[in-house]
């Protein structure tokens, strides 16, 4: 009877503590505690006795309850359109987040097969499916645990073995320090708790960064999701922009070589966008990038294009990786029938997707990777570039997001990129934030969350190709096969030998 309380009582703690893990998120940045609630997780499966069905009950619990706060952001974007859209917010909160929490039970299950109570076995699992959870089903990698580690020294690791060794890492610290040997081990263990504890701490350790000459402006409407799409505010907003990107620096010295606005920074779909775009040209002596809709052989494309000062179009870019649910839904035109669209899609299966990622020439300031919103989500949507460019350029609308966490974390997830590739980024947000980033991932200028405006900021320089840029993500994957398989064979055998 008491065994039996005492495994029900571990079940409810399971999504206690992954709802404190999640406290390492932004905005609130505690990569203290999301270690602390990764320790309490390796904690739970050790106590937790039964087979891997319990174990992935027990991981599944600790992934809703890491989740749900997380990932409570995702019910803004049902919130703009309320009478369409409101319905589905809470289930779409709690399907996201019981769907994410399935491959942290998968680990936890996985361990428990693969290697009885042993934690090492659990980090191993975990690592692996943090890693497939970032590619299957066009992957959804947000909030992973390596993403709270941006703003401290643990995240400069992002640049040699990438984010999802650095999950690895985690895990292993947190099982490694719940070992039980002799006093040597206790002391090791001790020193590397320390070391940790350090490692979340500390800020980067790295000298200021090199800036060129190049100087980028970002433009920061601040046009929020209800208002964007309103007739009666077009010429407001885009006003705002015009009078943004004519204004003169206010510093003299910080004259602009590059105007960036942020996604679908127009109202009109670039067909229909003639005299804007020169509007656009006239107010600006040097090129301009901004997001547009995009119109072509009957499909929609979120796209960016680059237009020099006469206002022509010299470049464009098609966003490929697209979020589902959002800017298409599977099944979009037989969903359709039934009055079921993605957020952001125009019509049926909503917008189509670019041939993949390639480089814009952005004159002096070398070559830019173009990122659209979501695409700085991932790390091998970077690492796919055609060549190493100069710097990276995201625009966004994250006036989806809300007020607080899911801006805040989709800027962390851009810093993570530069780190990763070290390489800076000009990031130009509709709502906020709009930020200068350097190759270590600071923030070297930024425009506030819900304000308007626009800041002129000098372009660091790029640093030497990084390890993880140089890699990707191929070695932690054979690595992690190789060691999952390893202790399959060994399981094996020892059933094996006992019979």
């Amino acid at each position: 009877m008491m065994q039996r309380l005492a495994m029900r009582g571990r079940m409810l703690l399971a999504p206690i503590a992954g709802a404190i893990a999640a406290f390492g998120q932004a905005p609130y940045e505690l990569p203290l505690l999301l270690f602390a609630g990764l320790v309490a997780a390796f904690w739970l499966y050790r106590a937790q006795s039964g087979g891997p069905f319990r174990a992935a009950l027990l991981g599944w619990g600790f992934g809703f309850g890491y989740f749900l706060h997380a990932l409570q952001w995702i019910v803004s974007p049902f919130m703009v359109d309320v009478e369409r859209h409101g319905w589905m917010a809470p289930f779409a909160l709690i399907l996201l987040a019981a769907g994410m929490a399935l491959f942290w039970g998968l680990a936890f299950g996985l361990a428990r097969w693969v290697a009885p109570r042993r934690g090492l076995a659990l980090a191993l699992a975990w690592a692996a499916v943090e890693l497939l959870r970032a590619y299957i089903f066009t992957g959804f990698p947000w909030a992973m645990p390596a993403q709270a580690l941006v703003g401290v020294m643990a995240g400069q690791g992002l640049a040699w073995v990438g984010p999802y060794a650095l999950n690895l890492w985690l895990f292993a610290i947190a099982a490694i320090l719940l070992l039980r040997g002799p006093l040597a081990l206790r002391l090791g263990q001790g020193t590397l708790a320390l070391s940790t504890v350090l490692l979340l701490l500390l800020p980067p350790q790295a000298p200021p960064a090199v800036l060129t000459d190049q100087v980028v402006r970002l433009v920061q409407p601040n046009a929020t999701q209800r208002e964007k799409w309103n007739a009666d505010k077009f010429e407001f907003f885009f006003t705002r922009q015009l009078d943004y990107t004519a204004a003169a620096p206010k510093d003299e010295s910080l004259a602009p070589d590059l105007v960036i606005w942020p996604e679908t920074a127009i109202p009109w779909a670039l067909d229909m966008a003639g005299s804007a775009l020169a509007e656009i040209g006239a107010a600006s002596d040097v090129p301009v990038a901004l997001g547009v809709q995009r119109r072509s052989n009957m499909r929609y494309y979120n796209s960016l294009v680059v237009l020099d000062a006469d206002g022509a179009v010299g470049q464009v870019y098609d966003k490929h990786h697209l979020v589902p649910f959002g800017e298409y839904m599977p099944l979009g035109d037989l969903m359709a029938r039934f009055g079921i669209h993605g957020l952001a899609a125009q019509e049926g299966n909503g917008f189509s997707s670019g041939p993949g990622a390639q480089l814009l020439d952005m004159g002096p300031l070398g070559a830019a990777l173009p990122l659209i919103c979501y695409e700085a989500v991932f790390a091998h949507d970077v690492n796919a570039a055609p060549a190493r460019p100069a710097f990276l350029m995201q625009v966004t609308n994250d006036a989806w997001f809300g007020k607080a966490a899911g801006p805040r974390q989709h800027l962390a997830q851009a810093r993570m990129r530069a780190i990763e590739q070290g390489l800076p980024m000009a990031r130009a947000a509709n709502t906020g934030i709009s930020a200068m980033i350097d190759p270590q991932g600071r923030v070297t200028a930024s425009l506030a969350l819900n304000t308007e405006g626009f800041i002129d900021a000098p372009l660091p320089a790029p640093l030497p190709p990084t390890l993880y840029s140089r890699s990707g993500d191929l070695p932690l994957s054979v690595l992690l096969a190789l060691c999952l398989a390893g202790l399959a064979v060994a399981r094996r055998r020892s059933l094996g030998n006992a019979d």
